[in-house]
């Protein structure tokens, strides 16, 4: 009976102590625009790259070309998903997507580190193709997609494309 009530008594600090570990974040690069572009720096998710004294509105960086849209770095809202923040910046050239960057992604967790990981290359690619948010989510990654999908048309809207 003795060996039993020592046995759980260790089953259950071990677990307790296997529960409370948590992984490191990691960082996500930042969007740096070419062509003259503003350019933040990098940060970690979960954090707001956000100046102090900005109210997390779009950093902007328009040119003065005859060509139609609108030129410069965009940066969108923070939309909250249950395993974490999700934030993108767009970059337009003349209202041509060319960039699109993930500034937050979900990182509570390393689950949610590695859906994040390869998500968000997918919905890059599939946002740049489409030249819009109007993009499919990635199986296996809803709230990510959601999120992302989210952030980008707010980006896009701030942009006014």
């Amino acid at each position: 009976m003795r060996r039993a009530a020592i046995l759980t008594t260790s089953t259950v600090a071990g677990l307790v102590l296997l529960l409370s570990l948590k992984p490191q974040q990691s960082v996500v690069p930042t969007l740096a625009a070419s062509g003259g572009g503003a350019s933040d720096s990098s940060s970690a998710p979960g954090t707001n790259s956000t100046p102090p004294g900005k109210s997390g509105r779009s950093s902007r960086s328009k040119s003065g070309s005859s060509q139609g849209g609108p030129t410069g770095t965009y940066t969108g809202d923070v939309e909250q998903t249950p395993f974490g923040p999700v934030q993108v910046a767009v970059a337009l050239s003349h209202g041509k997507l060319t960039d699109v960057r993930a500034l937050q992604t979900p990182s509570d967790a390393s689950r949610s580190q590695r859906i994040a990981a390869y998500a968000v290359p997918t919905l890059t690619q599939e946002a740049l193709a489409a030249q819009s948010a109007q993009i499919q989510a990635v199986s296996g990654a809803s709230y990510t997609s959601q999120g992302y999908t989210q952030s980008l048309q707010s980006a896009l809207d701030k942009a006014g494309a």
